[in-house]
């Protein structure tokens, strides 16, 4: 299948196509001059397309990284035959991604979005930020090695606040605990409106409103039928809502309904 096809028959628009062909250059050149390639940092929906293009491509030697363990938004690196994936990580410290560490006061409040909003508008994209980890009067940024140097010199202010921004080893991330609420519930069926509805405490009918009107994305896909069967280990996304994870489905109560266990991230 040439280069053409296989994207003629994955990229459901011309965005996912682009976003393909750049990942299947990255593939071609650790291939053809042997060496590790990288993307540029995925989002968890991208990293789902590019997960489909690599078992299309006959799973390549690769692996997702974000500078550290359960990063959300990670690089995928395609390795060359010589590479173990525990051997691209063991050399992690020199390797795409780097992190750079900004301080400031901490009864300074600063949100993601005011380091977010500091680095776009510098002109950065943003497939070249990882994940921001703000923190009390810190702000760990994963980023592209070839932006480190840049931020270094030219991120001076979130907002109005004064940062003083230094390079940061991967090891010494200290990534914030993710805040989760646990919900055990029972539904009718495992439909995705009935799961929806469980794990954001609103009502079937409304559940089935929000999937219809594309607000709603399953594994990080846009899912707009209610009646799509969940499975175990499934995320689910809501515009306006959050995310949360089914974590076991199956099993009947006293009353004939299926039990579901998820959680819900605050």
């Amino acid at each position: 299948m040439t280069k053409t096809e296989q994207l003629d028959k994955l990229a459901q628009d011309g965005e996912e196509r682009l976003l393909l062909a750049r990942a299947l250059d990255k593939l071609e050149t650790a291939r053809r001059k042997n060496i590790p390639a990288c993307t540029a940092f995925l989002s968890p929906a991208e990293r789902v397309k590019v997960e489909a293009l690599i078992a299309a491509s006959g799973h390549p030697s690769h692996l997702f990284f974000g500078g550290y363990e359960g990063a959300e938004r990670t690089v995928c690196v395609f390795l060359p035959d010589w590479q173990e994936p525990e051997d691209f990580l063991a050399l992690a410290e020199e390797g795409p991604v780097t992190a750079l560490r900004c301080t400031y006061r901490p009864e300074e409040k600063l949100s993601h979005r005011d380091f977010l909003g500091s680095i776009l508008g510098q002109g950065i994209t943003r497939e070249k930020l990882g994940d921001l980890l703000v923190g009390e009067g810190t702000c760990d940024l994963l980023v592209l090695r070839e932006l480190s140097d840049y931020l270094l010199q030219n991120l001076n202010s979130a907002g109005r606040v004064r940062l003083k921004v230094s390079p940061l080893p991967l090891a010494q991330l200290t990534p914030p605990v993710v805040q989760v609420k646990h919900i055990r519930d029972t539904v009718a069926t495992p439909r995705l409106d009935a799961v929806l509805a469980a794990a954001f405490s609103t009502s079937r009918s409304k559940a089935a409103d929000l999937i219809s009107a594309g607000r709603v994305q399953l594994n990080y896909r846009e899912c707009t039928k209610a009646d799509k069967l969940v499975e175990a280990g499934d995320i689910l996304s809501c515009r306006g809502l959050g995310k949360a994870s089914v974590k076991t489905l199956g099993g009947l109560s006293k009353k004939g309904r299926v039990m579901v266990e998820l959680e819900r991230y605050l």
